[in-house]
């Protein structure tokens, strides 16, 4: 089994990518960690340095991949599923699960989180709010091609186990 998690920066990937896959007692991979051990370099230095074509380039390299790992649950960038034909090929070799947040959710997670993000730096909380309502409306063509979605931030392991098997 392979399962895909997608959505915004800020929606729980990692942190539910790891929680159920240990309940699933499959192994987890973070995209972008992945992405960042293969090249040697943080995110924010592949975006700095490369720019975001490049960073879209890698991160479908590093998609074809893990698609091919098995027993696996992978938390992907909140980009990933928007560029080349990347759903598709999640869809194709696995589950997709949409973690569809609210965007006020979204907005408290990122300005409290201490990790980089390149695309949201240096934003207020308005503007930021502002960025994940625009940004949504572009992403969401692409995630609601998910085969599940979660609209719930603390979701049950088991009902989510339920629902992918």
């Amino acid at each position: 089994m392979r399962i895909y998690l997608i959505g915004y920066m800020g929606c729980g990937k990692s942190h539910l990518g790891r929680v159920f896959s240990s309940h699933l007692n499959m192994q987890f991979v973070d995209m972008d960690h992945y992405i960042e051990e293969r090249n040697c370099k943080t995110i924010p230095q592949i975006f700095a340095e490369e720019g975001e074509a490049e960073f879209r380039k890698k991160e479908r390299q590093a998609l074809e991949e893990l698609s091919e790992f098995t027993d696996i649950v992978i938390a992907t960038g909140g980009g990933a599923p928007c560029f080349f034909d990347n759903i598709d090929l999640m869809n194709k070799t696995g589950k997709t699960i949409y973690l569809n947040i609210h965007p006020g959710i979204l907005a408290e997670r990122l300005l409290k989180s201490k990790t980089e993000r390149p695309l949201i730096k240096g934003k207020s909380h308005e503007e930021l709010v502002a960025f994940i309502d625009e940004t949504l409306k572009k992403r969401n063509e692409f995630y609601s091609q998910a085969q599940f979605q979660i609209t719930e931030p603390d979701i049950d392991l088991d009902k989510l186990r339920a629902m992918v098997s």
